[in-house]
C-alpha cells in the first residue's frame, strides 16, 4: 500500500512558476513509477508527466514540454513537478500517482493522492 500527498499548488499568473511535491509512504518508493496528471473542471483527466522508478526516464504531454519538469528524490519518497511559464490552460486539479509500470494513461496507476489546485489568471 502506498499513500500519496501532495501539496505546493495556488493561484499564479500567466508566465510564473509553481513547484509541486509529492510526499509518498512506505519502503518501496524506488520500485514505482510515479506520475503527475491533472484534471480540469469538464474535462477527463489527462496525463502530464511520468518518471521511472530510478529516476533515469521522463516523458511528458507534449504541451508542457521545455515547460515543466518531473524529478524525484527516492532518499525523501518525494516526487515533484517544476512548473514554469505557467499559461491559463494549465489550471486544472493536479494529482499524482504511482504505478509498477510507467504509462501515460491514468487507468495505469495503482494508487492517488488528494490532489492539489493549481490556477492560473490572465
Amino acid at each position: 500500500q502506498v499513500q500519496l500527498v501532495e501539496s505546493g499548488g495556488g493561484l499564479v499568473q500567466a508566465g510564473g512558476s509553481l513547484r509541486l511535491s509529492c510526499a509518498a509512504s512506505g519502503r518501496t518508493f524506488s520500485s514505482y513509477a510515479m506520475g503527475w496528471l491533472r484534471q480540469a473542471p469538464g474535462k477527463e483527466r489527462e496525463f502530464v508527466a511520468r518518471i521511472s522508478g530510478s529516476g533515469s526516464s521522463t516523458y511528458y504531454l507534449d504541451s508542457v514540454k521545455g515547460r515543466f519538469t518531473i524529478s524525484r528524490d527516492n532518499a525523501k519518497n518525494t516526487v515533484y513537478l517544476q512548473m514554469n511559464s505557467l499559461k491559463p490552460e494549465d489550471t486544472a486539479v493536479y494529482y499524482c500517482a504511482a504505478g509498477k509500470v510507467a504509462v501515460t494513461s491514468a487507468p495505469g496507476y495503482n494508487y492517488w493522492g488528494q490532489g492539489t489546485q493549481v490556477t492560473v489568471s490572465s
